[in-house]
């Protein structure tokens, strides 16, 4: 018999009316009513916290993980019930503080309260339940309108509707129906063991360029952050005329402060060594992010931080494919 244990964390699955709007309010009593299972399974719940994700803190997130790891060895698999705005931020970190956990994982929620009388939480709480049980594959991911979803390749698209979560720059893993799994995709085993690390540094900041940003901004930066993740223009550019942003990028990197540079564009990565104003960024010290979304770069470079702060080896982590983040540099 396969055990599986329900983490709570809140979200909008179990939230109910109040006065100022919806909000997490359900006991898990009455959430555990919704997880209906069939006796070749056994299911325990635990509520860890009750939170609108919008809320929720890099700090929570190592709480979940601490109590994913402390009772592996008495569970087969792990369900996370969890808000969706931040579930990405959140599927991404689990897949690096729980990093060689050999269990399933599944992170789910929904758009509409799972008390409503139309709504997805039913379904999601049943595919997961049944992925949970049936899929056999070890990591985090996000189950959600039928399909699970790599945790560090997750992101939210949609507001409102059910399908509210993609798979960027990777598989969807499989799909899920009439409590039935098909995989579409199975991952490799990474090349690189990564040792286990529950621990996390937030002291970064994630800047979006745009045009008009001023490069005082990282002046500042450079006395109140130990690593800066920067969403670039296209393929890693960043102007150095006029307002001259890639002399910033030099001067924080002289500090021993890593830029990390993605893109704003949510498919196909970068090549910063394709155009002048992406190379010149490379030149100053900036590291790319290749193919990975920007809510993976944030957990894992929280995570990267909490372990040292040498840049040479930050950059190396970052660049190291851990929970198949990343496919290309």
């Amino acid at each position: 018999m396969k055990k599986i244990l329900v983490v709570a964390t809140g979200g909008t699955i179990a939230s109910t009316p109040h006065q100022e709007g919806l909000a997490p309010g359900m006991t898990i009593d009455q959430l555990a009513r919704y997880f209906e299972h069939s006796q070749d399974v056994s299911v325990d719940f635990h509520v860890l916290m009750n939170k609108d994700s919008t809320n929720m803190q890099p700090e929570d997130w190592l709480k979940m993980a601490r109590v994913i790891d402390k009772s592996q060895s008495q569970y087969d698999s792990f369900i996370i019930t969890h808000g969706t705005d931040t579930m990405a931020y959140t599927a991404a970190a689990l897949s690096y503080l729980l990093n060689g956990l050999n269990k399933t994982i599944v992170i789910t929620g929904s758009q509409v309260p799972v008390s409503f009388k139309r709504t997805d939480a039913r379904k999601n709480i049943k595919d997961a339940l049944t992925f949970a049980q049936r899929a056999d594959l070890p990591g985090v991911f996000i189950v959600f309108d039928g399909k699970a979803i790599l945790g560090t390749r997750a992101i939210k698209l949609r507001t409102k509707s059910y399908d509210a979560f993609e798979s960027v720059n990777y598989p969807y893993i499989a799909d899920i129906a009439d409590k039935h799994v098909r995989i579409h995709f199975r991952m490799e085993a990474e090349k690189t063991a990564v040792p286990k690390h529950i621990g996390i540094c937030p002291d970064v900041f994630l800047l979006r360029a745009f045009p008009g940003l001023s490069p005082a901004f990282f002046a500042f930066l450079q006395n109140h952050v130990r690593g800066l993740i920067i969403e670039s223009f296209g393929n890693g550019g960043l102007p150095f005329e006029n307002r001259d942003l890639v002399t910033g990028v030099e001067k924080l990197v002289r500090q021993g402060i890593p830029v990390i540079i993605t893109t704003q564009c949510l498919e196909e990565g970068q090549n910063m060594e394709l155009y002048e104003v992406g190379k010149r960024v490379a030149d100053a010290g900036g590291i790319t992010a290749g193919d990975m979304n920007t809510e993976a770069i944030v957990a894992k470079l929280m995570w990267v931080l909490a372990q040292t702060s040498d840049p040479a080896t930050v950059k190396k982590m970052i660049q190291t494919p851990i929970a198949h983040d990343l496919d290309y540099i």
